[in-house]
């Protein structure tokens, strides 16, 4: 429990903190608060009648086509338009729970399956929604099929799952 003294010098140093750190904000630029360069002054012109302005042309009409024989450059499909036109130029930020769900049920990745009895703790660690499981599988050594990872209690259906994939005995 804290007394009235202690929880009002706790009040007191957030206050001060509160108030530090809207000073640091303040007296520090920033980039979006940079200041705006002066315009450089103008010297006024002797007044004169603004001249018209003439209007736009119109566009031309099209020209016809003629038809062409199948086969010729005029008889291909119009050109998609470039990447730089067909994409926005920043991609979508996802969340960082979503990218994570996104690797785990991803195909599993086109590298050589991991030996259960030879692999090494650090190699089991990086396997694909595993986490920290290389010393809990090392514990249990010898196996002679992946299944026993869940008959020797080593690890949850879950996690299996997610490793089945990966793993192999030789």
């Amino acid at each position: 429990m804290l007394s009235g003294p202690a929880i009002l010098r706790i009040s007191v140093i957030l206050i001060l903190a509160g108030i530090l750190a809207a000073l640091v904000q303040f007296l520090l630029p920033s980039p979006s608060r940079a200041p705006a360069p002066d315009p450089a002054p103008v010297a006024e012109a002797p007044s004169t009648p603004p001249e018209p302005i003439a209007p736009p042309a119109p566009p031309p009409a099209p020209e016809p086509v003629a038809p062409q024989p199948p086969g010729t450059a005029a008889s291909r499909p119009a050109q998609m338009p470039s990447d730089a036109l067909a994409f926005p130029s920043e991609p979508v930020q996802q969340g960082q729970a979503e990218i994570d769900q996104a690797e785990d049920n991803a195909g599993p990745r086109a590298i050589a399956l991991l030996d259960l009895n030879t692999a090494s703790v650090a190699d089991l660690n990086k396997l694909r929604g595993g986490g920290a499981i290389g010393r809990a599988i090392t514990a249990k050594r010898p196996y002679t099929s992946v299944d026993q990872l869940l008959s020797k209690r080593v690890l949850s259906r879950a996690v299996y799952e997610k490793i089945k994939d990966q793993v192999t005995v030789r």
